[in-house]
């Protein structure tokens, strides 16, 4: 189905998502006010992160994550390693275990991103790669997907190479950019809810292994 703002969704595919997405927050409401807690008592406030992300080329919508970094008013685009300084000392384990994407939960109830699709990106992106991204963001944003599942270690052997704002826009603009798409336009061929399946799963079994 179209949702009115550019990306297309099939009703069995975003009833999946309420269903998980409810019957997951319930179970990893506990996580979740510990992991807050945590970061309250370790790191201070703010507890959440919350930044523009892009669903659609003209629509852009709110994303919700754990705090994992200090915060900055010069702060833009990618992290690498130029911000790596930045991280607190919850940051780390959060993002390795992927605790700080659980916020993101209230995301898919919204409707504002679905758990499986090309990861949602900053506006800036979109405005600059407009061909790819009228392309991509067909697909409703997921907090994981094809490109999570084979390429972002990748992506971060490489930004890990950067040592300022400049270098790290620089790689991920020619070298994430467009591979990640041509992985987000081959899921988005391939759609159906066994294959979302499938990618939650590695996604889980990646994060323990």
């Amino acid at each position: 189905m179209e949702n009115g703002e550019g990306s297309i969704m099939t009703l069995r595919k975003r009833i999946f998502d309420l269903v998980l997405a409810a019957i997951l927050s319930v179970f990893l409401l506990p996580v979740i006010i510990l992991t807050a807690l945590a970061i309250l008592i370790i790191d201070g406030r703010p507890i959440l992160y919350v930044s523009e992300r892009m669903k659609s080329p003209g629509h852009g919508f709110s994303l919700v994550k754990f705090r994992t970094m200090k915060l900055s008013e010069l702060d833009s685009g990618v992290s690498g390693a130029d911000k790596s300084s930045r991280i607190t000392r919850t940051g780390s384990f959060l993002r390795k275990s992927r605790l700080d994407e659980t916020p993101q939960l209230w995301n898919v109830l919204r409707g504002d991103m679905s758990f499986v699709g090309p990861r949602p990106p900053l506006r800036e992106y979109v405005e600059r790669f407009p061909a790819i991204y009228d392309r991509v963001l067909k697909s409703r944003p997921g907090i994981t997907g094809l490109a999570s599942v084979y390429f972002h270690a990748h992506e971060e052997r490489l930004l890990a190479r950067s040592n300022n704002p400049l270098q790290t826009d620089r790689i991920y603009s020619r070298y994430c950019v467009p591979r990640k798409a041509r992985l987000d336009l081959i899921y988005q061929t391939n759609i159906s809810l066994c294959f979302d399946i499938e990618l939650m799963f590695k996604t889980v079994f990646r994060r323990f292994r």
